[in-house]
């Protein structure tokens, strides 16, 4: 699955271009009669934050859930990378233990863009999650927090994204 759109947390109001979009490799199918789902890896490029030397990363927060149901297209935990002059390593927005919650809604139904292999397209968006603060960045923390205006309420921050899905089967992999 690729992805692009916007992404605002707290004052960071970043475009995720076409040419540098999410990337996320997941399986899904039945084991034993039971539906199950594997993450499998993702991939983002740094996206400078406007105004400020910053970039951050987005990165997997450790749980992901895309089984769509009739309240949400599926759900996913991000970090994001904070990098930029004075940024130490491991400086991040969220941490594993408190990362940003992603439910995403349908804001565009799915279209089929090619049926072998099968491609498809959607809208999804999530305007309804918090932000918390940095985490792992020492004394710079509270600077970069108020810089960022985090952690940041829920409302004020959002994510709207167009998707593109290509699906194979397990014996074509």
């Amino acid at each position: 699955m690729t992805a692009v759109g916007r992404l605002t947390l707290g004052r960071v109001d970043v475009e995720v271009p076409a040419d540098r979009p999410l990337a996320i490799t997941f399986a899904e199918g039945t084991v034993d009669g039971e539906f199950r789902q594997v993450f499998g890896a993702m991939a983002a490029t740094p996206l400078r934050v406007r105004g400020t030397p910053l970039s951050i990363t987005p990165r997997y927060g450790g749980y992901s859930d895309f089984e769509s149901n009739d309240e949400r297209r599926g759900e996913l935990d991000l970090t994001f990378r904070i990098a930029g002059p004075g940024v130490p390593p491991g400086c991040s927005i969220g941490s594993a233990a408190d990362p940003v919650r992603l439910v995403l809604l349908e804001t565009d139904p799915p279209k089929v863009v090619t049926p072998d292999p099968l491609v498809v397209t959607f809208g999804v968006a999530d305007n309804r999650f918090a932000v918390p603060g940095t985490s792992g960045c020492g004394p710079l923390g509270p600077v970069l927090d108020r810089a960022l205006r985090l952690p940041s309420p829920a409302g004020v921050n959002g994510i709207d994204l167009d998707a593109r899905v290509a699906m194979r089967a397990y014996g074509e992999v």
